[in-house]
């Protein structure tokens, strides 16, 4: 759900930037017969492939072989999370000092872009909307939505911060300004696939107290395109890049009034 700014007006192309019941999971029942040693190739199918022939294990080199091998695919999982933990870092230290986007020159703009998407190639969560990791609230640190920075209003009359919160098992979602003016919108999420919700927004809140119905034109669509338990990256329906951090997993969007 592209996260869209709060403010009282309602831009025609509001879009949330995270993103009716949960997803079912979806189970895969293998009808294979059981794996016996007789299961084995009795010659290896090459080569470099010596491992699968359980001969070869009484000698050392074999052994050695088959040791390497096992060894192999942790190795790959450990570079895959050490290089995340990097690009984490890496893509923090570049947002760090744009004000949540809105100091960003498209030169930055370009360099954010790219480190996400390195990051985003190395995902450890691939359905995100199958993840408990989704759910609770979580703060906005960087954006490339012009809806949400309001560059063109004065400092003092930009919102402090702004959250998103979304629950998995309820399909919900809300947006949330802080100070100065506490805006509110809520939202239903249609999955579209394991990782993209279409967003209808359904009522804003001027001020955190008066409910305002969403005109039918207030929708969008959201891709999760990276998630673990510390940062979220969404991209939305516009091209808008969207960068969050988790604040509260216990959050609870509140639920949709009839």
């Amino acid at each position: 759900m592209a996260l869209s700014s709060c403010a009282p007006r309602i831009p025609a192309s509001h879009s949330l930037s995270t993103e009716s019941s949960s997803l079912p999971n979806l189970l895969l029942h293998s009808r294979s017969p059981p794996l016996t040693f007789n299961s084995f190739p009795a010659k290896p199918y090459n080569n470099d492939s010596s491992w699968y022939n359980l001969n070869n294990l009484t000698s050392d080199s074999g052994l050695e072989k088959w040791r390497a091998s096992v060894s192999f695919f942790p190795a790959i999982f450990n570079n895959k999370a050490k290089n995340a933990k990097i690009l984490k870092e890496e893509l923090l230290k570049a947002i760090d000092p744009l004000d949540r986007g809105a100091e960003a020159t498209p030169e930055d703009q370009q360099n954010v872009d790219q480190i996400a998407s390195k990051l985003e190639a190395v995902t450890p969560i691939k359905e995100p909307l199958k993840s408990d990791l989704l759910n609770g609230k979580w703060e906005l640190i960087y954006t490339t939505s012009t809806s949400i920075l309001q560059k063109e209003r004065p400092k003092f009359l930009r919102s402090v911060a702004n959250y998103q919160a979304i629950n998995t098992d309820t399909l919900r979602a809300q947006n949330m300004e802080s100070w100065p003016f506490f805006n509110q919108v809520t939202a239903d999420l249609t999955p579209l696939n394991p990782r993209k919700v279409a967003v209808k927004f359904d009522f804003f809140k001027i001020g955190g107290l008066i409910p305002v119905k969403a005109p039918e034109r207030a929708q969008g669509e959201l891709e999760i395109t990276y998630l673990d338990e510390e940062l979220r990256i969404s991209r939305g329906d516009k091209g808008n890049l969207f960068i969050l951090k988790m604040v509260d997993p216990s959050y609870r969007v509140p639920a949709k009034k009839d």
